[in-house]
């Protein structure tokens, strides 16, 4: 899995990009990322809290789109970030689907070093290719 954070982006916002070489890698990678963002070590979260995400849309993009958006209620509605992700994305029914298992813990400022709060994923700039290599997406964060 990998990820980067790209810079020509406004103070707002943070900008990354993630790659996989299958659509699960991807995913996995962007939620990695999304974590990132918000936590400096993600690798301390703990994997306390299990939740199942199931998404579908018409198409790749939004379907990532869904899910990260997903990712970021949860975070403000139960407090919980994640720092492990098993993703499956197929077609069904002329859509795609994903469904993820989450693993994470509630936010915990003596514990967690906090960086930034993601407010929403953002459509500026918004894209999933399809690469030699894999697939590629870029995402933009509001914060």
């Amino acid at each position: 899995m990998a990820y980067k954070f790209l810079d020509d982006v406004s103070i707002a916002d943070v900008e990354f990009e993630a790659t996989g070489k299958t659509l699960k890698e991807l995913f996995e990678s962007a939620a990695h990322a999304l974590t990132s963002v918000q936590v400096k070590d993600s690798r301390k979260l703990s994997s306390k809290e299990f939740i199942l995400i199931e998404k579908d849309a018409d198409s790749i993009e939004m379907l990532l789109f869904n899910f990260l958006s997903e990712l970021v209620l949860i975070k403000d509605a139960d407090r919980i970030l994640f720092s492990k992700f098993d993703a499956k994305i197929f077609p069904e029914n002329n859509k795609w689907k994903v469904v993820c298992k989450c693993y994470g813990e509630k936010i915990d400022p003596e514990k967690h070093e906090l960086l930034v709060d993601v407010k929403a994923v953002t459509m500026h700039k918004f894209n999933i290719e399809e690469t030699k290599n894999g697939w590629k997406a870029r995402v933009v964060l509001d914060i």
